[in-house]
């Protein structure tokens, strides 16, 4: 029998089979299961991939979603792909996003088929409309937990809440924002360290 770094090969190779399994799995059931797009999805992606799989922590998730908003492409995607590719590389972004995209590719198709007379339908339409304050409260709820879980301070909330005033009232693009956001994050950043270089007491 053959061995790599110590390991049998078909014992690596059986690992490494059975986590694209799962990884393909839980995105699968991710993106069967949520309904009102990719913030819909977040509650599902955290409690799949932060507390149930624990492959990326709480910290490393907030940062993963920022760089999966900002990156081009569907925000759920682009995590599932980060998400894949920091547990099993290349393979494990493929697998991942094939996941998360395979559910909507087959409902769509069907609908497309053989649902579309319906979509004119009284008891379709109420159907949706009773969906859309939860996928409100599925978006809302995350952003709370991951909010606490990273200790977000005042001037967090408050740049938050600043950021959604302009993009909502002002029409201003959700990329100069992060932009703005990220430089202001940087900015507090230096002077926290050039204080804390001023008084070494200070933690």
């Amino acid at each position: 029998m053959l061995y790599l770094a110590g390991k049998p090969i078909q014992c690596t190779w059986d690992t490494a089979m059975r986590e694209l399994w799962q990884i393909f799995l839980s995105f699968f059931r991710i993106g069967m299961f949520t309904l009102g797009g990719g913030y819909a999805m977040l509650p599902l992606i955290q409690r799949e991939v932060v507390e149930k799989r624990q492959w990326v922590d709480s910290r490393e998730f907030i940062e993963l979603l920022a760089l999966a908003q900002t990156s081009p492409g569907p925000m759920a995607i682009n995590a599932a792909v980060f998400v894949g590719y920091k547990h099993r590389g290349v393979a494990g972004s493929l697998v991942a996003c094939l996941g998360m995209t395979l559910p909507s590719f087959l409902i769509i198709l069907i609908i497309a088929m053989y649902l579309v007379g319906f979509r004119e339908n009284h008891y379709v339409e109420s159907f949706f409309k009773g969906i859309r304050p939860a996928v409100v409260a599925l978006i809302a709820a995350p952003l709370y937990a991951l909010g606490k879980a990273i200790k977000i301070r005042w001037w967090g909330v408050l740049l938050a809440a600043l950021i959604a005033m302009a993009i909502a009232y002002a029409g201003v693009s959700p990329a100069i924002m992060v932009v703005v956001a990220a430089l202001i994050g940087l900015l507090n950043g230096m002077i926290r360290k050039h204080r804390s270089g001023e008084n070494p007491d200070v933690s």
